[in-house]
């Protein structure tokens, strides 16, 4: 008897999705047999995680005929039967977009966003909603709607934001695949503290409509236990959508062919001979404690020996802060004064008062800043004429307390959550959040990695090279030994 016979059966809701499909083809697996393992757990865990808005109750039906196609040997599409999530700040129809608001209309939306109609498209089964931070404002994950998401690895501590369920729903196995979005750090940043895969494509990469109160700066995007998951979910979302003003155009998604990419060609070759630039100082004195840098030089490390030539560089940004920090303010300050003032209480408190502290910017502030989210831009260009990546932390620290007091939003926003992140919203650059081994009380480290705009491959090849030299492995929570 050989020693893959004596092994324990892997757990068909920790699988990736791609060992999904393989099986399928093998006829291994069912899709509804996956969807039935996949909702096992989330009925184990979820109760003290709380990663969903609102489960689909015809995911089922959904897998029966994902099912009868691969028995007939016709499936769909690259995710055919994959259990997917979907964040609450996107359309699903059907379902209301709630936004982790209680002054969001409950009635179900009749249109599905892009990326939904993507992964509908290619075949995914769509498990339900995950939760977001109202409105995805901030980076602690709780809402006023569904309270506190908590993070699998330690459910003291906070799974980030704003795909705050989809992190935890990634870490947790609740499917392989997680649609995020982020405009600061939003998909990166509960990747980093869940210890997953969280990857913010080129700006215009992947279409979004309705646009929130960040379109300028956000993009959607996945989050998955592997790089080559993350790439295979951007195959399906990558496309062109006509609603979206800012997306790419047609050929900008297609091979020479004229056939949609598949992010994961060429995710194989490695870094050698790339130049790659460790940035220390993102405009700003960012704040990061000793796991963080010493996370980034172990990566530094490891793609140094996977042949890249790696150097510390400085690209001259301006103060990050103030450019992002009031881009933000703004944006959410204009969302609040779309609430009728008797109806405010409700609101998340600090919310309310980032409104408060940016009610009064003029216009020629904002002019101001758009000048200087160019000058930043322009800054990282010039650096990537000399270097292919740029490394650097995710996030400050490790994943604080769920329950944190924010005296401070504004502050918060660059000291505690999103220093290292949202420079990369500001250029519109790719950039992922890759695992980087456990810190010693157990939480996950994280870095991040960038590449210039439009050079998602890039960034995905680095990213996969780094999660070959040192393997990363999410507990499963669902044991005695680790809930």
């Amino acid at each position: 008897m050989s020693a893959t016979d004596t092994a324990e059966p892997v757990d068909p809701a920790l699988m990736t999705a791609e060992e999904l499909l393989g099986a399928y083809a093998r006829h291994d697996l069912s899709p509804v047999e996956v969807l039935k393992a996949v909702t096992e757990r989330i009925a184990q865990l979820n109760p003290e995680i709380n990663a969903f808005a609102v489960m689909n109750p015809r995911a089922l039906e959904a897998a029966g005929e994902s099912e009868a196609r691969w028995l007939t040997g016709r499936p769909r599409g690259i995710l055919d039967g994959v259990p997917v999530t979907v964040k609450d700040l996107m359309n699903l129809a059907g379902f209301p977009t709630r936004r982790g608001s209680r002054l969001t209309d409950p009635a179900p939306v009749a249109e599905d966003a892009p990326c939904v109609v993507g992964l509908k498209e290619q075949g995914a089964v769509i498990i339900g909603k995950t939760t977001t931070p109202e409105f995805g404002w901030k980076s602690p994950g709780d809402c006023p709607l569904h309270g506190i998401t908590r993070n699998p690895w330690n459910k003291l501590h906070t799974t980030g934001g704003s795909s705050s369920g989809a992190g935890a729903a990634a870490a947790a196995g609740f499917g392989p695949l997680h649609m995020g979005s982020d405009a600061g750090g939003s998909i990166r940043i509960p990747a980093a503290w869940c210890g997953v895969v969280g990857f913010k494509p080129s700006f215009g990469r992947v279409p979004q409509w309705p646009l929130g109160a960040f379109g300028n700066v956000a993009v959607a995007g996945p989050l998955a236990r592997s790089v080559r998951d993350a790439a295979l979910m951007l195959s399906a979302i990558a496309r062109f959508d006509l609603r979206d003003p800012f997306c790419l155009p047609p050929e900008a998604h297609d091979t020479p062919a004229g056939t949609p990419r598949d992010w994961r060609e060429g995710i194989e070759e490695g870094v050698a001979e790339l130049r790659v630039a460790v940035l220390r100082n993102p405009g700003f004195e960012a704040p990061v404690d000793w796991e963080g840098m010493a996370a980034v030089s172990q990566a530094a490390q490891l793609l140094s020996e996977a042949g890249a030539i790696v150097d510390e560089a400085d690209p001259g940004l301006p103060d990050i802060r103030e450019i992002f920090g009031r881009i933000w303010g703004v944006a959410l300050t204009q969302l609040v004064h779309a609430i009728p003032e008797t109806r405010r209480h409700m609101m998340d408190p600090g919310l309310l008062a980032v409104a408060e502290a940016n009610k009064d910017v003029p216009a020629t502030a904002m002019i101001e800043m758009e000048q200087a989210r160019v000058t930043a831009a322009h800054a990282m260009a010039r650096l990537h004429q000399r270097f292919d990546l740029v490394l650097c932390p995710t996030v400050p620290n490790l994943a604080p307390l769920c329950d944190a007091p924010i005296p401070d939003p504004m502050a918060a926003l660059w000291t505690n959550w999103a220093p290292w992140t949202m420079m990369f919203n500001l250029t519109r650059q790719p950039a992922i959040a890759v695992p980087m081994g456990v810190a010693a009380n157990g939480l996950p480290r994280s870095v991040q990695l960038a590449g210039p705009l439009y050079r998602d491959d890039v960034v995905l090849r680095a990213a996969r090279t780094r999660e070959i030299a040192q393997p990363f492995a999410t507990p499963d929570f669902g044991t005695p030994a680790a809930s």
